[in-house]
């Protein structure tokens, strides 16, 4: 009998790793240390993992050598990465900027006309932005703390903030922004021309997916009587349907639904309004539409 092969993960080291274990986590699937630290064991059945930066994950999907990992969309725009994109899982979310010291600017915040100096970790990516900005620069490559740069081996830098406050720390101020970035799950395309694999590959997304889901809801419980019913369920967001069950002794009904948390605050007080009563609002760990 032919051996089973095992689904090759790869998840990333630095920044984006806090973010991937907690959603793995939250998935029922634990990772633990080895004595290779870089290939922790982890619980889910007739799967590797393998830890990487986030660079080499784009890389070895390429390759074929690892079948999914998550990476940066930065990243994988950086190395032209051909991979699938399964999910975006919204952790990490960042923008790769172009950034220069306030000194520099001119009126307006433009850049000055003159030749110029670009650091960064992104060569592809800022080599791509220089020629369609038409600017007259030569290029740095920098590899890693591109920020500390300028002024003096560097006019601008071209870099990834999530909140700008190293940039400004620095004395540095956006000019431009190349694009947005998360955390994100991608296959390798080898891997999901076989079907075993691919199948494989379906039930991990599907694991991802209910968590990323049950994130952004929550379950909300009212009770309501008979004649209150149909007002609260017109104002009730869920996925499909909510769930409704009478109460004992027939004093009304008990009604559920997964509620977008983000449309909580506007939608406890019409419950109250319409007659809901005894509201009850709990987390979710998964959801499996």
């Amino acid at each position: 009998m032919a051996t089973k092969m095992k689904l090759r993960l790869a998840i990333p080291k630095g920044r984006m790793h806090d973010g991937v274990v907690g959603l793995l986590q939250g998935a029922g699937i634990r990772l633990s240390d080895t004595a290779r630290g870089y290939r922790p064991h982890i619980s889910l059945p007739d799967c590797e993992v393998k830890v990487l930066k986030p660079q080499n994950i784009v890389e070895m999907l390429q390759m074929g050598s690892r079948d999914l990992g998550f990476s940066g969309a930065d990243w994988v725009s950086e190395l032209d990465g051909r991979l699938e994109e399964l999910q975006d899982t919204r952790l990490d979310p960042v923008r790769l900027v172009a950034a220069a010291p306030v000194e520099l600017l001119e009126e307006g915040g433009l850049l000055p006309e003159r030749p110029l100096v670009v650091a960064s970790e992104y060569e592809r990516l800022t080599r791509s932005w220089i020629r369609t900005r038409e600017i007259d620069a030569s290029f740095v490559h920098s590899y890693g703390a591109t920020e500390v740069f300028p002024p003096e081996d560097a006019d601008l830098i071209v870099d990834n903030t999530a909140t700008g406050s190293t940039l400004v720390a620095n004395g540095l101020h956006i000019v431009d922004q190349l694009m947005e970035s998360s955390t994100r799950l991608y296959a390798s395309p080898e891997a999901l021309r076989d079907s075993g694999r691919r199948q494989a590959i379906e039930d991990f997304v599907l694991l991802v997916r209910s968590v990323l889901e049950a994130r952004s809801r929550v379950m909300v419980e009212v009770n309501v009587l008979p004649d209150r019913l149909e007002s609260v369920l017109g104002v009730l967001p869920c996925m499909r349907e909510p769930t409704v069950s009478p109460l004992a002794g027939g004093a009304g009904f008990a009604v559920k639904a997964a509620v977008p948390s983000l449309e909580l605050p506007a939608v406890i007080p019409v419950l109250k309004s319409r007659g809901g009563t005894d509201l009850v609002v709990t987390r979710l760990a998964q959801i499996v539409p």
